[in-house]
Formats: structure tokens, C-alpha cells, sequence
């Protein structure tokens, strides 16, 4: 049986795969595993419920699953502070900020409306690791938390969630935007309430677009996976930057005055630069994973940034920067972390730090995203392949290194077996498009070949 929980919480079709009745199961088994410990016992020696902080974004199928998710903590004993909807950072935050004992965010990020996903956070507004995840999976079906009368929890409105984290993203800011003229692109999602006001608030002149959510149109052909309207509105209001957020806001990519798309690759170039010269870099150290751009790593030589590179996913990324100590990392993306302000992506604290960058050097943002050259990049996908087999392929293993032997100091190849179907992702990146093409599709016609079913 496939694991449940996937890289980021438990997803699937609502209703379908993801049910009330599953949500409902899930928050009484989070219940059992993440009331345990020394927190839990001082908890219970003071006479204190457990306290969780519920979110969601703006999807219809939130709502019930809201309802389900309140009920399984509720039935457990365990108080809900229902925070509506805001980010999935500020869900994490809030959770740190009222020392709430875990959290739950109903949202499935950049997928469509019919998604939508579980994730819980612990302690201090933490990802939870695979243990814990796998052990939350182990007490489906198992007996409950049933307390009776006063000890089952109560359900309660977090009425200054929203106000709580705008004021935390405002403090975080090194100086104020005045001057700026920003379009914000919230993917009528989770950001259309928090975003646009924190950019008034911090002094910039702000135009919205996809700020409308009504509970079926979220990433519907705006916000970060699709930049064309941000792209548009940015040109014909002469803005000097745009910010495009993904449904639950931990992503942030930008658009320059050109109306040039800014990736996470260039944004995080842009801040490793400006952190390391202020003295915030902690040891010059950037964390990215292997996917991101070799332009990136090149320019962070050049300008005495140490690279330290993960798997693919913000969570190896965020398990890296703990365990080194370190104070910015994240993913080509848009899933930039930074650690001195946050326990996750947070797509608006990241978009906030980007423009004071402009407002602070008086440069625009195509002239600071200069710092870094992007190499061509192709990525092919070969499906229907056993992926599995891909480490023991001696020829497949003998093909890449004629490709790398070729590219040199170059370019780079990544073949990277998909984790979830029979798929091997082919990644070539060149000093030139033609280099890139052609090594891509050859290298990806040899597993095609070898690895065929």
C-alpha cells in the first residue's frame, strides 16, 4: 500500500480521495501521536488542553473540510483556534507566535480547485518529519482520544490571525517601499487579504490582480503558475516590479518592469547578495537543490557565496538549513526560506524583501537580477519507463558522462527518477539552447530505450 502522506501533507481529489471522513480520521490520529511527549505531559500536569491552529485557503472543499478536521481535534480533547483563511506561512507562524501545540493548513498550494491537501505542522510551526507522518498514518483506524464532558475541546474564531502576521511581516522589513510601484498576482488564493495590504502598509503604491477567490477559481490561470496577466499588468502600469503568489502564498515569483519573469533561482541570487554584504548570510551559505540553475552556483562563486545543495523538495532544504545553522535557502520554484523570519516559504515575506531590495540600492530589479546568468535548461519527462532501474543502467550511466564530458565546465545532466509514477525526469542545462536540445533528447531516447516496459 502507497504511503499517504506525500512530500507535502496528505493530498488528492476532494471528496474523492480526500474525504470528511478521512480529514476526520486524520485530525483524531494527529491527535493521539502529536499530544505525546514531555510538551504533552507538562500540558496535562498544568491542566491545560493541547491548542491547535486550524487554516485553510479559499477552495470550496476547505470548508468541509475545515469542519471535519475542528471535529477530530474537538472529539480529542484538543482546543482549535479556526484562523480561516490565510497562508500556509502564516498558519506556521501563528502557530509559533500564540505557542499553539500543532497546526493544521487544509490546501493544495498551485494544484486546481477540485485539490486540495492536509498538512500539519508541529511545535513551533515545523514541518513534521517522516517519522512522525508515518506514525500519524499508523493510528488510522485505531482507537481514539474520547474524553466526555469538560474535557473535549472547544472551537473558537482566531479573530487577529490576519492582523497578527501582517504586523510579524511588517517587522521583518529593513526598510519601507515608498516609491515603489508593485502589481500583486494573489491566484485568488490565500494572499488576496494579507498581500496587498501589507504592501500598503509598508509604503508602496500597489495594483491587484487575481484577488477575487471565490472558492472555485483559485490558480485559474493567474498567480505563479501562470505569469502571463502579471507579465501584462506590470507593463501597462508601468510598474517596477510584480509578485505572483501560488494558492496558499509559500511560493513567490517575480515579474521585472520589462515584464521578464524573476524565478526563485534569480530572486534567491538577488538576496544571497545583499544578505551577504549586510553581514545576514550565515557563513556565506546559500542552500538550493539540485535542480536549481548553474548560472546560480556561478554567480555565488564569483561573488563568495558557498552553494550547499539537496534533493529536490523545500523540505530537504529546510532540514539542511537546520541542521547547518544557516539563514536563506529555497527552490527555483519560488519556495524561498528564510530562516531568521520564518519556519517555511513564505511567498509574501519573500516578495516584501525583494522590493525593499529596489527601494534600498535604487536599482531596478532587471538590473539587480543581473547578478546571475541563466543557463538554457531543458528538462524532458520519459514516462512509462521502469524507473526503478535507472541506478543500474550501465549504459544509460555511460551515456551521461559522454554528454558531461562534452558539456564541461559548461553545462551540467541530472536524470532524476520520479517518486510517485514510472517516470525519469532528463535535465540538461548548456551554455547554449541548441546544446541543451540536443543532449536532452538524446540522453532521454537511451532511457527511453533501456528502460522500456
Amino acid at each position: 500500500m502507497p504511503r499517504l502522506f506525500g512530500t507535502d501533507g496528505v493530498r488528492g481529489l476532494a471528496n474523492r480521495e480526500l474525504t470528511a471522513d478521512l480529514a476526520l480520521g486524520l485530525a483524531q490520529a494527529a491527535a493521539a501521536v502529536l499530544t505525546q511527549g514531555r510538551h504533552a505531559d507538562a500540558l496535562r500536569a498544568a491542566g491545560r488542553r493541547p491548542v491547535a491552529v486550524v487554516a485553510r485557503d479559499p477552495r470550496i472543499s476547505g470548508e468541509f473540510l475545515t469542519a471535519a478536521v475542528s471535529a477530530g481535534l474537538a472529539s480529542s480533547g484538543i482546543d482549535v483556534l479556526d484562523a480561516g483563511v490565510i497562508p500556509t506561512p502564516a498558519t506556521a507562524f501563528l502557530i509559533d507566535d500564540v505557542e499553539a501545540d500543532f497546526g493544521v493548513m487544509i490546501s493544495a498550494s498551485h494544484n486546481p480547485a477540485p485539490d486540495n491537501g492536509i498538512k500539519f505542522f508541529s511545535y513551533g510551526g515545523t514541518k513534521l518529519p517522516d517519522v512522525v507522518e508515518d506514525r500519524i498514518e499508523s493510528y488510522l483506524g485505531q482507537q481514539k482520544l474520547a474524553p466526555i464532558g469538560g474535557g473535549v475541546g472547544r472551537i473558537r474564531r482566531f479573530a487577529d490571525a490576519e492582523d497578527r502576521y501582517v504586523v510579524h511581516l511588517l517587522g521583518t522589513l529593513p526598510n519601507r517601499l515608498e516609491g515603489l510601484k508593485v502589481v500583486l498576482d494573489c491566484a485568488h488564493g490565500a494572499a488576496a487579504g494579507v498581500s496587498p495590504e501589507t504592501f500598503r502598509d509598508a509604503g508602496a503604491e500597489v495594483i491587484v490582480i487575481g484577488a477575487d477567490p471565490d472558492g472555485i477559481n483559485i490558480n485559474d490561470g493567474v498567480g505563479s503558475t501562470h505569469l502571463g496577466p502579471l507579465q501584462q499588468a506590470v507593463v501597462e502600469h508601468g510598474a517596477d516590479l510584480g509578485i505572483a503568489h501560488d494558492g496558499d502564498a509559500d511560493r513567490c515569483l517575480a515579474v521585472d518592469a520589462n515584464g521578464d519573469v524573476i524565478d526563485g533561482d534569480r530572486i534567491m541570487a538577488i538576496l544571497a547578495v545583499s544578505m551577504k554584504e549586510r553581514g545576514l548570510l550565515t557563513d556565506d551559505t546559500l542552500v538550493v537543490t539540485v535542480m536549481s540553475n548553474l548560472g546560480l552556483k556561478r554567480a555565488m562563486a564569483e561573488h563568495g557565496v558557498r552553494v550547499l545543495e539537496t534533493k529536490v523538495g523545500d523540505r530537504y532544504v529546510l532540514e539542511a538549513l537546520g541542521e547547518h545553522g544557516l539563514a536563506l535557502g529555497g527552490e527555483q520554484s519560488g519556495h524561498v526560506i528564510m530562516t531568521e523570519y520564518a519556519t517555511t516559504g513564505d511567498g509574501v515575506l519573500t516578495g516584501l524583501h525583494l522590493a525593499a531590495e529596489v527601494a534600498r540600492t535604487g536599482r531596478s530589479l532587471a538590473d539587480l537580477a543581473s547578478v546571475m546568468t541563466v543557463y538554457p535548461q531543458v528538462l524532458v519527462n520519459v514516462r512509462g519507463v521502469d524507473h526503478h532501474a535507472l541506478g543500474d543502467d550501465v549504459e544509460i550511466a555511460a551515456a551521461v558522462r559522454a554528454a558531461e564530458a562534452e558539456l564541461g565546465d559548461t553545462g551540467r545532466v541530472l536524470l532524476r527518477p520520479s517518486g510517485t509514477e514510472p517516470m525519469v525526469r532528463v535535465m540538461v542545462e548548456a551554455a547554449e539552447q541548441v546544446e541543451a536540445d540536443r543532449h536532452a533528447h538524446a540522453l532521454a531516447e537511451v532511457v527511453r530505450e533501456r528502460l522500456a516496459h
